[in-house]
């Protein structure tokens, strides 16, 4: 239950605020509009002009509060990636979520975060001491530590092919299973797997992408739960990877 609304007018202000106990920040409210029985003050992010979305050399950069819709229509956005968007939510959440609230909540089902982790993206943040400067990692880094801080924005790489292949009981369902590969130039290719745990398992990272079916298989050998076995995952990851790799080529 939200008990405090703040609508800052400054980063420095927002900051301030969100070091108070069981405060939040607030962006599209997809989440935080569900009842609950906890108290929270929100910090709306809406006048911060987080929300911007342009191509700056190689990479796409994302402001934090930008809605995945917009991403979803943006002509810089790959076709995987609008793919994992589309998968990722309905129209009408798609149009409310923001990209950073998106990636904070998400788990391992989450066909989106699955992409941007194979893209190797990176997260800027800022830490609540307003005096530290901003921090750019990678965002397997930022999910694994979830550091103290408001994200301020998303860096995607564009000079990466990718692709995602997937297996769900309807269309409109996340994936059972989901594959998501991205390759350099370079001859790096990033392969992450969604549709089971609390985080998109990582499969590969490397340049030896032809044993991508064995790390599929690998990735997914204690992956049961209510909705597939272990066996099922592993069968079907490495069928998706394989198809997943031979569409870049």
């Amino acid at each position: 239950m939200i008990t405090t609304y703040h609508r800052p007018q400054t980063l420095d202000e927002a900051l301030a605020l969100l070091t108070q106990p069981e405060t939040v920040p607030l962006g599209g409210g997809t989440l935080l509009s569900h009842p609950t029985a906890d108290s929270v003050s929100v910090v709306d992010l809406q006048r911060l002009n987080l929300g911007s979305l342009r191509a700056v050399g190689n990479d796409l950069q994302i402001g934090a509060t930008c809605a995945l819709q917009a991403l979803y229509e943006s002509e810089h956005a790959s076709a995987a990636l609008k793919t994992t968007i589309k998968l990722e939510a309905p129209l009408n959440v798609r149009n409310a979520a923001t990209v950073a609230g998106t990636l904070v909540a998400s788990d391992g089902r989450s066909p989106f975060t699955t992409m941007l982790l194979a893209l190797d993206s990176k997260i800027e943040y800022q830490p609540f001491n307003k005096d530290q400067p901003p921090v750019t990692v990678s965002l397997s880094e930022y999910l694994l530590v979830r550091p103290r801080g408001l994200i301020t924005s998303i860096a995607v790489p564009r000079n990466a092919k990718s692709a995602f292949e997937y297996v769900s009981k309807t269309p409109a369902d996340k994936p059972l299973v989901g594959a998501a590969v991205a390759r350099w130039n370079s001859g790096r290719a990033r392969f992450f797997l969604c549709g089971y745990g609390k985080t998109p398992l990582l499969a590969l990272d490397g340049t030896e992408a032809h044993g991508i079916q064995e790390a599929a298989r690998n990735a997914y050998h204690e992956a049961a739960d209510e909705w597939a076995s272990a066996e099922y995952r592993m069968d079907v990851a490495a069928t998706l990877a394989k198809r997943a790799l031979e569409s870049l080529t």
